[in-house]
């Protein structure tokens, strides 16, 4: 019956200039309450994270303080107090840490964060009491979060006071790595006499690989080279496998000026891309080409994953071998995500250069400029291996903007200033170039180099001659046998009319250093003394060492036209 009347209802006429309660939807009657952001925890916990994003940590503080007091996930309270803590908010910390405590803490971290609180107090005593509950606790974790709570102190001294006191030989646990994590954390602390305590007790307690080569390290450090040769002795015994410690221990032999027996360590045993690679770094400083060639085979055919993640090495060992188009496959070959990537890149340009690809260089190297638009300090160094390439083939007004952009990027750049004052020299833009060897002279007034090319650039234009003599001869005083320093001085006395101060001047440099511009600015004295079989003889050379020398072709042109 009452299914009936329910029905009847529903198929009623509606009153006229009324809407059907049948054409309105139940829900749409329903009034929800929402509550506003303060009270609303989802807004609040979004409003923290929002803030760490943007590194805003007072934000992020204040906003999981709010969500907190909402919430009964002890998580939310521990980062409360963990922001509270980081921005000082001694009242707001207080307040987190009691209501993580309220909501089930662990002992462990809530010690942790109680001890870091009175360490933001420059509470000692109360800091130290929570630090021994910490490590009292047995949790695995005790002696790592130990050792944040003292990193994270902002007074060193208070720091490695309670280090002391609390990381004892009688508490520290029988773990090999919290020993050796204390004692680092000692060193670095500036308590090397704990430190080399801890250390020494960690390698007769333990005797393991890693302790004897950390005690090494810092007997090493001491001074006591014998001792250290003998602990990193017992350490490969202990682990001879262990590569870590075979690339310590030829760390300390090759700082010992050992190279050789560095070199032995590192050929016996496992080899993967650390050994290569250091192995390579030694064969090259001992210009060892013979080791060098036999690492290269070596590395060709070692495993796959080790060939894959040497690449790079793999092409710097080519070019070391004079194979540039071996090592321009290799370098191909290193994955974009490598951390030598930018330098393989860079290296590639260089070698197409050599092989008489100019073209192809310059190619890559913007596509380099554009790859790296964001990543400042490598876009600069792109556009200055351009120059650097374009000033090789003498196209010195691409070399001149090329460091002109990178000069944007880093202003009163010493180095860039030196190259696009050499590109405007050679390009005769003489007051351009002058002003960037005086700049570079205002940044750094003892740069020898900036003072020989100033020098230079000035007698070389036959002005201001005084200063271009005062400038040079405090280069000749810096570098006195420099080739390059020795052919400004002579040219400077061509300008002043001393051909035969001139004459003996630039012989010697030639003599010392066959460079081409060298040889013009000879050839060209001996020319004016007359003496023009000489010069022609000298300048034959030139052609030999520069068939392309720009310098040549115009001193010629205007000794005879």
């Amino acid at each position: 019956m009452a299914v009936l009347v329910l029905a009847g209802c529903a198929m009623a006429p509606g009153r006229p200039g009324r809407e059907s309660s049948a054409s309105t939807q139940p829900l749409a009657h329903m009034v929800v309450a929402t509550p506003d952001e303060d009270h609303d925890l989802i807004a609040q916990l979004l409003a923290g994270e929002m803030a760490l994003t943007r590194t805003d940590l007072n934000g992020a503080s204040a906003a999981f303080g709010r969500a907190m007091v909402l919430s009964n996930d002890p998580d939310v309270a521990e980062q409360a107090a963990a922001l509270a803590i980081a921005v000082r908010d001694t009242p707001g910390a207080q307040a987190a840490i009691a209501r993580w405590a309220a909501l089930g803490a662990k002992p462990g971290p809530l010690a942790q964060a109680r001890a870091q609180l009175a360490l933001s107090q420059g509470n000692t005593d109360e800091a130290r009491r929570q630090l021994e509950l910490l490590v009292a606790t047995g949790d695995p974790d005790a002696w790592r979060q130990f050792g944040r709570v003292l990193v994270g102190s902002r007074d060193a001294a208070q720091a490695a006071q309670l280090l002391e006191a609390v990381a004892t030989p009688q508490r520290l646990p029988a773990d090999p790595q919290a020993w050796l994590a204390m004692s680092e954390l000692g060193d670095k602390l500036g308590r090397h006499a704990y430190a080399l305590q801890i250390a020494d007790a960690a390698a007769k307690r333990f005797g393991s690989g890693e302790t004897y080569a950390w005690l090494a390290q810092m007997k090493y450090r001491d001074g006591d080279k014998a001792g250290a040769k003998a602990l990193f002795d017992k350490a490969l015994a202990k682990d001879p496998k262990n590569t870590h410690l075979r690339l310590a221990y030829a760390t300390l032999l090759g700082q010992n000026g050992d190279y050789a027996g560095a070199a032995r360590l590192l050929d016996s045993g496992p080899q993967d891309t650390d050994t290569y690679a250091m192995r390579a770094a030694l064969a090259a400083r001992s210009n060892d080409t013979k080791t060098i060639n036999r690492l290269y085979t070596q590395l060709q055919r070692s495993p796959e994953d080790v060939r894959q993640n040497s690449a790079y090495l793999l092409g710097q060992l080519a070019e070391m071998l004079d194979r540039k188009e071996e090592a321009l496959k290799w370098y191909d070959q290193v994955p974009d995500d490598d951390d030598h990537a930018f330098d393989a890149d860079l290296r590639s340009a260089v070698l197409m250069q050599d092989l008489g690809r100019s073209a192809e260089a310059h190619e890559q190297l913007a596509q380099m400029q554009t790859d790296y638009l964001d990543q400042p300090t490598m876009l600069r160094r792109a556009y200055e291996v351009d120059a650097e390439l374009y000033m090789n083939d003498q196209q010195y007004a691409q070399a001149e903007r090329a460091f002109s952009r990178a000069l944007q990027i880093t202003p009163d750049d010493p180095g860039l200033l030196y190259g696009r004052g050499l590109a405007y020299a050679e390009e005769g833009k003489t007051d351009q170039a002058v002003n960037d060897f005086r700049r570079l002279l205002a940044l750094k007034p003892d740069d020898t180099d900036a003072s020989n090319a100033l020098g230079y650039t000035l007698a070389d234009a036959n002005r201001d001659l005084p200063e271009a003599q005062r400038l040079i001869e405090a280069a000749r005083a810096a570098r006195p046998d420099d080739p390059a320093i020795q052919d400004s001085w002579g040219w400077l006395q061509y300008r002043l009319g001393h051909l035969d101060q001139a004459e003996q001047t630039l012989r010697g440099a030639w003599m010392a250093h066959k460079d081409a511009d060298v040889g013009v600015h000879l050839g060209e004295v001996l020319w004016k003394q007359g003496r023009q079989q000489d010069a022609r003889r000298v300048f034959d050379e030139v052609r030999k060492i520069d068939p392309q020398s720009t310098s040549l072709h115009n001193t010629l042109k205007r000794l005879n036209p």
